[in-house]
């Protein structure tokens, strides 16, 4: 049995530089992909703080510095974004920039299968909306 501790999906990612790079790319596919118009739309003109406030969550949750807890608490995701209409359009709009990010950015194979299912379940649980009619 080997002693040293498993890296965390943080360390696997690149750490800042790497989180920094899905982030920055995660947005900028945002702006770019037509099926992200929905989520998009929900979001303000700058996406500065958004992206800033993705990066802080992800690297507490994948196991890094727990930048966004330490700066604002405990994550509420669900509470936080009551504002915004979240239906399916806006979740798959922000699964297909995760997933598109992620492909591009993070070179850890094995790292996907872990992180992609669990993203995609806390995305779904974002949903305040139903379909319209």
């Amino acid at each position: 049995m080997s002693g040293a501790p498993a890296a965390t999906p943080y360390a696997r990612i690149g750490g800042e530089a790497g989180l920094r790079r899905f982030t920055r790319r995660f947005y900028a596919l945002m702006d770019s992909l037509p099926e992200a118009a929905a989520c998009r739309a929900i979001h303000p003109e700058s996406l500065a703080g958004a992206e800033q406030k993705l990066f802080e969550y992800l690297s507490g949750w994948l196991g890094g510095p727990p930048l966004f807890t330490d700066k604002y608490g405990p994550p509420m995701l669900r509470r936080r974004h009551l504002h915004a209409p979240i239906a399916e359009a806006e979740i798959e709009g922000w699964l297909a920039c995760f997933r598109q990010a992620w492909a591009e950015t993070v070179e850890d194979p094995a790292l996907g299968p872990l992180v992609l299912p669990q993203v995609e379940g806390l995305a779904r649980h974002m949903r305040n909306r139903g379909e319209a009619a």
